[in-house]
């Protein structure tokens, strides 16, 4: 299954959340599907629909292909500890994730594109990966020639969204820090990860 392409906000109030960051979502004063049929009560929902709903949340809020999702779920099965924590740490410290955090892009999928176009180094080294995966003690900044960039100039000078804990950058810097590994208390999703686990279990 490739990425989603289809329209965002529809996505969100058919999945019951907003799963892309925007305060501006429709789900959130329409918490109910799209369509004339939207506000009936949907009947109860079996196990796998349930599943498969919580794995999808994730999956689009991260952008991920399906492969790109199973292949994460794996490693995060792989690695000793919890499965839903090791999967949302795995997620959380996906480069692209890690510049959406920081504050230099309004969404996870305009992270990416910047990271794709190599506007991101990573302890100095030019990398185009999204999914690279970073590690406590390393060093993100944005390229000299990219600061201009409307969309990262202002998210440095008002990040776009609140830096959470594990993260550090300094006012109207261009540079970020990974400090630690992010916090269970500060992982989003956890409540889904059972799901997900679930569907890929069977």
């Amino acid at each position: 299954m490739g990425r989603y392409t289809g329209p965002k906000h529809k996505l969100c109030r058919r999945l019951g959340s907003c799963v892309w960051g925007s305060p501006k979502c429709p789900s959130k004063k329409r918490p109910f599907r799209p369509g004339q049929h939207g506000r009936d009560p949907r009947g109860k929902l079996s196990v796998y629909a349930r599943q498969l709903l919580a794995k999808q949340k994730i999956r689009m809020h991260y952008g991920l292909m399906e492969r790109q999702m199973r292949k994460i779920f794996q490693e995060a099965k792989r690695i000793t500890g919890d499965t839903g924590i090791n999967l949302m740490r795995l997620l959380e410290c996906r480069l692209d994730t890690v510049v959406y955090r920081l504050g230099f892009a309004p969404t996870i999928s305009a992270a990416r594109q910047l990271v794709t176009h190599s506007h991101f180094l990573v302890d100095g080294k030019k990398v185009n990966i999204p999914s690279f995966m970073v590690q406590p003690g390393m060093k993100i900044t944005v390229r000299e020639k990219s600061q201009k960039i409307p969309m990262i100039a202002e998210g440095a000078e008002n990040p776009y969204q609140e830096i959470p804990p594990h993260l550090s950058r300094e006012a109207k810097s261009f540079e970020g820090h990974v400090v630690a590994v992010p916090a269970e208390e500060n992982l989003p999703f956890l409540e889904d990860t059972p799901g997900v686990i679930g569907f890929y279990s069977r």
